[in-house]
């Protein structure tokens, strides 16, 4: 007679039963942040394991760039969770209508916010920067909210080839509107808050008629107010394409400017 067959216990094939390196090496580095975060609500084991500091710091700085400037990464470190933090305000892009956060009348806004800005083309990076601006002059509070991403005369080049061969006109419009993303995470140092302000692929791309110019359009609304990023692009056929303009600005919901004050109202950090 053959001897009986050994069926394991639920307990024998759990994950517990896998040593906790080879989870976190071979299988939760290959995730990416929302699987990883899915990952974490499944069990208390894998929960545990998924909120690794040095996972985050991966996922996050490879999906963003600019989150690898010292700036940030210093900044970054004050936050509760770290980088899981940032990830989790940060992505995906604002979709919905109401402030990230309700600010408490025992804190006070902050004298400056961060801004890492990504741009994409294909899904590869192709420029990153990072950018401070003070918040508590009267100039930002009183004035129509603009944040420049580069200085004046500052042109940065890209690997893009500008209008490539065999794509012109509409055609390489419409192209740069389905490969030419971009991420404006705003960084409110003193609540410990982030929020990304840009639509991930450009609402309208338009070609100027004179200048020859491409500017990229990106669009998020949160509330009444709808935060833009204008990106302009500069090259000529066949070259590199330069970035030679970006700005942040907010309007309401008739089109009006918001200036800095109300700007931080509706992020949630006035």
């Amino acid at each position: 007679m053959p001897p009986p067959i050994m069926v394991p216990s639920s307990s024998d094939s759990s994950i517990t039963t896998v040593h906790p390196d080879i989870i976190q090496s071979h299988i939760l580095t290959r995730l990416d942040g929302p699987t990883l975060a899915s990952a974490a609500s499944t069990a208390s084991h894998l929960r545990r394991l998924c909120t690794e500091h040095h996972l985050w710091r991966k996922i996050s700085t490879a999906t963003w760039p600019s989150l690898n400037d010292p700036l940030t990464a210093s900044l970054i470190s004050t936050f509760p969770a770290s980088h899981r933090s940032i990830f989790s305000d940060s992505f995906p892009s604002l979709n919905y209508s109401s402030p990230p956060h309700h600010p408490t009348s025992s804190s006070p806004p902050p004298e400056e916010i961060m801004s890492a800005v990504d741009l994409y083309y294909k899904g590869k990076p192709v420029f990153s920067k990072v950018l401070r601006t003070e918040t508590h002059k009267g100039w930002f509070l009183t004035s129509p909210l603009l944040v420049d991403l580069l200085e004046p005369n500052e042109l940065v080049p890209t690997p893009v080839k500008f209008a490539q061969n065999g794509i012109d006109g509409e055609e390489w419009l419409k192209h740069l509107e389905e490969n030419l993303s971009l991420s404006w995470i705003i960084i409110d140092p003193t609540r410990k808050r982030a929020a990304n302000v840009s639509s991930r692929l450009p609402v309208m791309v338009r070609r100027h008629w004179l200048t020859g110019e491409i500017q990229a359009v990106y669009a998020v609304v949160m509330g009444m107010v709808q935060w833009t990023v204008k990106v302009t692009c500069c090259g000529k056929v066949g070259g590199e394409m330069h970035v030679r303009e970006g700005s942040l600005t907010l309007e309401d919901a008739e089109g009006r400017h918001v200036n800095g004050r109300d700007g931080l109202g509706a992020f949630g950090l006035e």
